[in-house]
């Protein structure tokens, strides 16, 4: 065993000696395309997302170094037909391309050239007799091992993409190590015999120069479009039950705080290492910042794009928006719209992405935290600033200060006239969800919850654990806030939350043209305390569960 010639099964042995879920289910897949046009798989994610571990558990399965067979014993893929065909069959070559971008900085070799000479170094020590001594060219080397022994490797890449992001403007190293891609991985005879399959992860797809793929031949997995692999992306809700019954965790603070990433195959997938932070340290926090800070997200939704702050403002207002996936470049420097930012906040795991819809949001209570430390300066004026305040906005209602809570939303209002339209319930609505940024901490937040003989503008639901009261938010415009109030009455909104009868506030919330037609702006806000129940009304067990199965309008 080496440190890039068959590494062993160390690694995964590692991982499965920690919380683990079964992901093995990938090997089969991989092993469907060895030998065959798609042997060649980029499979990229963000950062945390079980990229690496799923490196390391298909070393430890094709290197045949090492005997890993019981490893694998009662794992999703020892239950599969292809279980045996590629078992410890194959010489493996793995290489960690963020170590040697860290080797070559603290050596000063030339990257590329530094990659090509570890792996040759252990190649000559394994295949003396393939290996030329002044061999300084990786496909060559493999090329001719393959020729005199009749082996085949299995290439593994982690971390592909890390040169693109660590010297984002260093373009010649760029395609230096693009060429030597292309030489190990360009279809033709010598590649034919010498590699059974590839796999390479990263948080970026393949640079793209123009609408052409840097490398034509891999067939690619991504955040956009993550296919038949979409169930490896993250964790799934079944997992995610699993793991919290085994750790005694409740499933539904998880769900608030990590699920939100969805695909067409997949309806939820949670992000990994969140999860199991919070699974090992018996604690729901925020354990984004520990990979990610919000600095380096503000550095992208601070750029001069048309349409970009008007976007992220939608989106912290529960908005999706719309945004297109074509011209990104599948790199950090190549902007040239707002949907570009966009799309990389998806790779980078900032947003979730619905293809069928081809819009993006923000996917979970713990993204949205590194959202609100992102805009929470002077480039984001008000909104910012009301972010900030959120937390006062939410006190001052449930105290039932109407007058404060009407300065609040009449500075809030404001800031999002440029993404809807002012002088509509639709613009108020996004206005308020800002306003209540942080009560999403406490409370499932409903957006046209069917109610008595209508639908309740928003509801504010609870967290279990908590003694906040629940509310109903009715919004007008240009009708007064009593008019909001007698509506919850009339039409028995109030009765969708029968269960908190007795801490439930009805809240009415509008504003109002001046004497000539025109928006006067001036918000109005009246609370009251729901005092009985009344008979014939429903009760809310239903609609917790819609939102335990990801309700879409729940916030």
């Amino acid at each position: 065993m080496g440190i890039y010639l068959n590494p062993g099964c160390k690694g995964f042995q590692t991982i499965r000696n920690g919380v683990y879920v079964d992901k093995t289910g990938l090997i089969d897949y991989v092993n469907s395309t060895i030998n065959t046009p798609l042997k060649l798989t980029c499979f990229s994610r963000p950062r945390r997302f079980g990229k690496s571990f799923a490196a390391k558990m298909l070393c430890a399965y094709y290197d045949k170094s090492c005997d890993s067979r019981s490893l694998f014993e009662g794992l999703e893929i020892s239950k599969k037909d292809s279980f045996e065909k590629g078992l410890n069959k194959y010489d493996v070559i793995y290489l960690d391309i963020t170590w040697f971008i860290s080797r070559a900085q603290t050596k000063g070799d030339n990257l590329i050239l530094d990659i090509q000479a570890a792996v040759i170094e252990e190649l000559k020590e394994a295949f003396s007799d393939c290996v030329k001594d002044d061999e300084t060219y990786l496909p060559e080397a493999l090329s001719g091992i393959a020729n005199k022994t009749n082996r085949q490797f299995v290439i593994i890449i982690d971390e592909w993409d890390a040169l693109f992001r660590e010297s984002k403007d260093d373009e010649a190293l760029q395609k230096e190590y693009l060429q030597l891609l292309r030489g190990l991985f360009k279809s033709g005879p010598s590649t034919d015999e010498t590699i059974a399959a590839a796999y390479m992860t990263g948080i970026l797809p393949v640079k793209k120069y123009g609408t052409e793929s840097a490398l034509t031949d891999f067939r690619e997995y991504t955040m956009t479009r993550p296919g038949k692999l979409a169930e490896y992306v993250g964790f799934t809700e079944t997992e995610v039950k699993q793991l919290c019954d085994i750790y005694q965790m409740d499933f539904e603070d998880l769900k608030i705080w990590y699920d939100g990433y969805s695909f067409s195959r997949i309806a939820h997938v949670y992000s990994p290492n969140s999860v199991i932070n919070a699974l090992q340290e018996g604690e729901i926090l925020n354990y984004w910042t520990q990979t990610e800070s919000f600095e380096s997200l503000k550095q992208y939704i601070e750029g001069n794009f048309d349409g970009l702050k008007d976007a992220i403002i939608a989106m912290l207002g529960n908005e999706s928006v719309k945004m297109k996936i074509s011209t990104f470049q599948n790199d950090i420097t190549s902007f040239k719209c707002a949907d570009d930012v966009l799309t990389l906040l998806v790779h980078l795991g900032y947003l979730a992405y619905d293809p069928a819809e081809r819009t993006a949001r923000i996917p979970n209570l713990e993204v949205s935290e590194i959202f609100e430390d992102a805009v929470n300066g002077d480039d984001w004026g008000i909104v910012g600033r009301a972010l900030a305040e959120s937390d006062k906005l939410l006190d001052a209602t449930i105290n039932q200060n109407e007058e404060a809570v009407e300065e609040a939303l009449e500075k809030i209002h404001g800031s999002v006239s440029s993404v809807l339209q002012y002088n509509n319930e639709a613009s108020l609505s996004c206005a308020l969800t800002i306003a209540y940024y942080t009560a999403k901490r406490f409370y499932y937040i409903i957006r046209e919850l069917p109610a008595g003989k209508g639908f309740a503008d928003l509801a504010f639901i609870p967290h279990r654990n908590t003694d906040r009261p629940a509310m109903i938010v009715e919004l007008k415009y240009d009708r007064d806030a009593d008019t909001a109030i007698r509506q919850i009455h009339d039409n028995r909104y109030d009765g969708a939350l029968k269960e908190h009868f007795g801490n439930l506030l009805l809240v009415g919330i509008s504003y109002e043209k001046d004497a000539k037609g025109q928006s006067a702006k001036k918000h109005r806000c009246v609370i009251e305390r729901a005092q009985a129940v009344r008979s014939g009304m429903c009760g809310t067990k239903s609609f917790r569960n819609q939102m335990i199965q990801g309700d879409k309008r729940c916030i």
